[in-house]
C-alpha cells in the first residue's frame, strides 16, 4: 500500500484497453455457438457489448437500464439457493443464510476449485478481478456450465482514493457497481463498529482500573446484581486463569477476585488500534485521552493528596479492511468459529506477560454480535447475470488478500460435482496466491485444482526493463508500440509465478489479458514462455471487451486443467511446526528469491514472545509491496541478490496467523493530491451516481 496515495489511482481503461474488434453479438452473429441465438446457454438474453467500450460505470448503468438487473429471487433460484435460505437486499443483491444452505447440501459433492490471481502489476491493474468474471461468465454464460465468482468487497477508502472500484470492469463486472464499490450490504460497517467497540473498552477498562481497588473493580464488574451469575464471557476468563467456573461470583476468593478483575494491561504492548473506512493520513498517530475528563485520581491516592492525571496515550487509526476483525471474518469457518476467533483475538500483553483478549476485556460475545450478519456472504450478479458471491475484503499486501471461506464453500456446494468456482486472491502471486494457499487453505481444508495467473503484455514489458508506468501519464511508446525482445525479458517474473504456483502441486493457466495495443507476436511470445515453464496451457482473453465471449477459450482451457488436475498433489509450502523465523525464511527464499532474512531487535523480541505464548505454530502472512518479489517496488522482474527485512510481527492470534512487516507497508494509505472523489457526484434529477469506476 502506498503511504502517500500518489501513483496509485488507474487510468479509465479507454486509453489503454482493448477495443472490441469483432461487432457487437446479435442473433446474426457466427463467431461463437453463444451468439447464434438471441439467448445465452443459461437462457437469459446475448450480451451485446458496445464499440467502443464505455467507461466501467455506463456499462453497468446501462446493463440495469437496457437488459435489466435479473431479480436476486431468480439469480438464487438458478443458484441452487431455497427462497427460505435467502434475505433480499434490495432487487440487485442479497444475503444468504450459509448454515441451512450448507446443511442441506452437505452430500453434494464440491465443485471445481479455482484461484485467480496474478504477476506482480503495474500501478494500473493487470485486470485480475475482471479476469475473475470474465472466465465464470465464460464457464456460464457461454459454456452452460454452473459457476460460481467469489470475490473480495472492496475498501471505500481506495474507491474514493487511489485505486477505484473492484467489480471487475468493461463487460466483466459485477453489477450494479454502484451498489458493490460503496456501502454494500454494511459488512465494512459491521466491522469498523466492532473493531471500535473493542478499542475503546481497552481504553476503559485501562481507565477504570488505575483508578480503582481490586475490590471495588470486581464489584462493579461481577457483583452490580445481587445473585447474578457470571456471564458466558466472563466463564471464559475464569477458565483461562483456572478458577472454577461453576462457582457463583461470590464464592470467589479474594486472591480469586483480583485474578479476574485486573487485566493490568501494559500500555506498550497494545496492537489494537481504531479504524475508519477513508483513507486518512493524519491518523496514523494520534494521541488520546487528552480532554478535561480524561483524568483519573491514582489508584491508592485519596483525593487532594495528589493531583489528578491526564490518562492519555499514543496509537493510531488503520483502514477498516486491515482490522483483524476483517482477516476473521475470511477465515471463520461458521458462526461458532467466528465466536471462538473473535474471543481469542489477543490485543495486549499484561506486564506480567499475560495475554490480553477481547474475550478478557468482555467483549468477544458482543463482537460477533456485530458481525452476525456480516458472516452472511452478498449474492450479486455479472453483465452476463451470472452468480457472484461477494464476502470479506482484506488488502492483499498487509493481510490475506483473499475472499471468504464460507464463500467459498457455500459456492462449491451449490456448484456441485461438475461446476466451478473462481475465487480470486488478491494482488501478485507471490502475495495474494502464496497466502490463499498457505492460510486459506489450510483452515479451510479445500484443495484447489487450478490457478489462473494473469499477465498482461504492458505489465511484462515493465518487467522486461520498460520505463516506469504511472497513473495519469500517457504509455511510453515502449509499451504502445510491437517490442517483442522487451516482452521476452519480462517474461521471467510471469515464469516465476508459474514456478511458484507449480511447488503447491496445482495446474497452472496463464491468462493473457488482451489490450488494444498487443500485438499477435507479442502475446504467442507470453504463450510460449509460459508453456515452457510448465504451465499447463497458456490463453489470450479479451472479456473486457467482449465479455463471456471473450474469455471462452480461457474457460475452456481452465475445465481441461481441472480435469487433469489431481487434488492429492496438492501440498503446503511449510509444516506449521517449523519456527516462526524458518517459516519466514521458507517464504522469502521459495517464493521471493531472497538470499534471507534479516530480523529487526524488536522483531527478535516479537518471535521469541509469540512463541513462549504457544503461538510459534501459526501459519505467516508477510505484508510486503505488490509490485515486486522484492520489498523494494523498484526492483521488477526476478531481482536476486536481496535480503528481505522483516522491521516488526504483528499477531493475529484470533484468525490465526502472524504477519510480518517487510519495507515502507502502511496499514492506512493517503490520499493523493487528486483523489477519485473529485470525478464521483450525482444526478439530482434521477439519483444515478456518476463519475465512479
Amino acid at each position: 500500500m502506498d503511504p502517500d496515495g500518489e501513483g496509485e489511482r488507474p487510468l479509465r481503461r479507454e486509453p489503454s484497453g482493448v477495443t472490441a474488434s469483432d461487432p457487437p453479438l446479435s442473433s446474426s452473429s457466427s463467431s461463437s455457438s453463444a451468439a447464434a441465438s438471441a439467448v445465452c446457454a443459461r437462457g437469459h438474453p446475448v450480451l451485446r457489448p458496445a464499440v467502443p467500450v464505455p467507461s466501467d460505470i455506463e456499462v453497468s448503468q446501462s446493463i440495469v437500464r437496457d437488459v435489466g438487473l435479473l431479480p436476486i429471487e431468480i439469480v438464487a433460484s438458478e443458484a441452487g439457493i431455497l427462497p427460505p435460505e435467502l434475505l433480499p437486499w434490495g432487487i440487485g443483491k442479497a444475503k444468504v443464510m450459509v448454515a441451512p444452505t450448507l446443511r442441506r447440501l452437505a452430500d453434494v459433492p464440491d465443485g471445481n476449485y479455482v484461484v485467480c490471481t496474478g504477476i506482480n502489476p503495474t500501478p494500473l491493474g493487470e485486470g485480475k478481478s475482471t479476469t475473475t468474471i470474465g472466465i465464470v461468465q465464460a464457464l456460464g454464460a457461454i459454456l452452460g456450465k454452473k459457476a460460481f465468482a467469489c470475490i473480495r468487497q472492496p475498501s471505500q477508502g481506495p474507491t474514493f482514493g487511489i485505486k477505484g472500484g473492484a467489480a471487475g470492469g468493461g463487460y466483466a463486472q459485477v453489477v450494479p457497481m454502484e451498489e458493490f464499490n460503496l456501502h454494500l450490504t454494511g459488512d465494512i460497517h459491521a466491522i469498523s463498529a466492532a473493531n471500535n467497540l473493542l478499542a475503546a473498552a481497552i481504553d476503559s477498562r485501562m481507565y477504570h482500573e488505575d483508578s480503582q481497588s481490586d475490590d471495588a473493580l470486581y464489584r462493579r464488574l461481577a457483583l452490580a446484581k445481587s445473585g447474578m451469575p457470571f456471564t458466558s464471557v466472563m466463564r471464559r476468563r475464569l477458565v483461562k486463569l483456572g478458577i472454577d467456573d461453576t462457582k457463583s461470583p461470590e464464592d470467589l476468593s479474594t486472591e480469586e477476585r483480583s485474578k479476574f478483575a485486573r487485566l493490568d494491561i501494559d500500555p506498550s504492548t497494545i496492537t489494537w488500534n481504531r479504524v475508519l473506512d477513508v483513507c486518512d493520513r493524519h491518523l496514523r498517530k494520534i494521541e488520546i485521552g487528552i480532554g478535561p475528563a480524561e483524568t483519573i485520581q491514582p489508584r491508592g491516592t485519596n483525593k487532594g493528596e495528589v493531583p489528578r492525571v491526564q490518562h492519555s496515550r499514543t496509537t493510531g487509526f488503520d483502514i477498516a479492511v486491515a482490522s483483524e476483525i476483517m482477516a476473521v471474518l475470511a477465515l471463520a469457518r461458521d458462526l461458532p468459529d467466528l465466536r471462538e476467533k473473535l474471543g481469542n483475538m489477543v490485543v495486549a500483553y499484561s506486564r506480567s506477560g499475560m495475554t490480553v483478549t477481547a474475550d478478557d476485556l468482555g467483549c468477544g460475545g458482543a463482537l460477533t454480535v456485530l458481525m452476525k450478519d456480516a458472516l452472511l456472504p452478498t449474492l450479486m450478479q455479472t453483465v452476463e447475470r451470472t452468480p457472484v458471491l461477494v464476502h470479506a475484503g482484506p488488502f492483499a499486501n498487509i493481510a490475506i488478500g483473499n475472499s471468504s471461506i464460507v464463500a467459498d464453500r457455500l459456492a462449491l456446494k451449490l456448484a456441485g460435482e461438475d461446476g466451478y468456482v473462481v475465487t480470486e486472491a488478491g494482488f501478485g502471486a507471490d502475495i495474494g496466491m502464496e497466502k490463499f494457499f498457505n492460510i486459506k487453505c489450510r483452515a479451510s481444508g479445500l484443495k484447489p485444482k487450478c490457478a489462473v495467473i494473469v499477465a498482461t503484455v504492458r505489465a511484462l514489458k515493465m518487467h522486461g526493463g520498460g520505463p516506469p508506468v504511472s497513473a495519469g501519464k500517457p504509455l511510453p511508446r515502449e509499451y504502445t508500440d510491437e517490442n517483442i525482445p522487451l516482452v521476452r525479458a519480462g517474461c521471467c517474473n510471469l515464469v516465476k509465478h508459474i514456478e511458484n504456483a507449480r511447488k503447491f502441486g496445482v495446474e497452472v493457466v496463464v491468462a493473457v489479458n488482451q489490450f488494444k495495443s498487443d500485438t499477435a507476436a507479442e502475446m504467442e511470445a507470453v504463450r510460449e514462455a509460459s508453456l515452457a515453464a510448465g504451465a499447463f496451457d497458456a490463453v489470450v482473453a479479451n472479456h473486457w471487451a467482449e465479455g463471456g465471449r471473450g474469455a471462452e477459450a480461457l474457460g475452456r482451457a481452465v475445465i481441461a486443467a481441472c480435469e487433469a488436475s489431481d487434488v492429492g498433489n496438492f501440498r503446503f509450502l511449510y509444516d506449521l511446526a517449523l519456527p516462526i523465523r524458518a517459516k519466514v525464511e521458507t517464504i522469502s527464499r521459495e517464493i521471493y528469491g531472497a538470499d534471507g532474512v534479516d530480523f529487526s531487535e524488536l522483531a527478535e523480541q516479537q518471535m521469541a514472545q509469540y512463541e513462549s505464548s504457544g503461538f510459534g505454530n501459526l501459519p505467516i502472512c508477510i505484508a510486503k509491496t505488490q509490485y515486486s518479489f522484492s520489498c523494494d517496488p523498484k526492483a521488477k522482474g526476478v531481482p536476486t541478490g536481496f535480503r528481505i527485512f522483516v522491521r516488526e510481527i504483528r499477531s493475529c492470534v484470533g484468525a490465526g496467523f502472524l504477519y510480518p512487516i517487510c519495507g515502507d507497508i502502511m496499514t492506512i494509505p493517503g490520499l493523493p493530491t487528486r483523489p477519485g472523489f473529485y470525478d464521483v457526484d450525482i444526478d439530482v434529477e434521477t439519483g444515478q451516481v456518476i463519475g465512479l469506476f
